[in-house]
């Protein structure tokens, strides 16, 4: 599966201690430059510096070839934008609004920090409730709304699952 990341979900899933659901949930990882820069930048939070310093072997820095779409985006978002579309990735993990909306406008599916743990607790990786308490205790906004949406959805699914056994 290929799945490229913009900087944001990365960032929170170091900073929460769950970036290793990236590699079972989805093989590996595209990371663009830019993104790659932007964790490795002497204001990121040394934890990532040093995850992005020492790349697991599931994850790679590749460029887009075309960066010039995209103009209205930070480095970031454009690069990810391009290479999700270049290399026909199955998801770009995204949270920034308008990145998403052009990700979306231009036919690439995209997932948030919250789903990429939603999916992890499907998956039993995690606990989605301690998830997103130590996501929360990270500098992070999340909406309680959309928080307390994603935990009704699991919950819900959870409930399925055991019916169906």
């Amino acid at each position: 599966m290929i799945v490229v990341a913009d900087t944001g979900p990365v960032n929170y899933l170091i900073l929460s201690g769950h970036i290793g659901v990236i590699s079972p949930l989805y093989g590996s990882l595209l990371l663009p430059p830019a993104v790659h820069r932007e964790l490795l930048h002497p204001g990121a939070p040394a934890q990532v510096r040093r995850w992005a310093g020492q790349l697991p072997a599931w994850a790679e820095v590749r460029p887009p070839k075309d960066t010039s779409r995209f103009a209205e985006l930070g480095p970031g978002e454009r690069e990810a934008i391009s290479l999700a579309l270049e290399a026909k990735a199955e998801v770009l993990l995204i949270d920034e609004t308008k990145g998403r909306e052009t990700a979306i406008a231009n036919g690439v599916r995209v997932k948030g920090i919250l789903g990429v743990l939603e999916e992890a607790a499907d998956q039993r990786l995690v606990n989605l409730p301690e998830a997103i308490t130590k996501l929360r205790a990270t500098n992070i906004f999340l909406a309680d709304d959309v928080v307390q949406m994603v935990l009704d959805r699991h919950r819900e699914r959870s409930i399925d699952q055991e019916i169906e056994r």
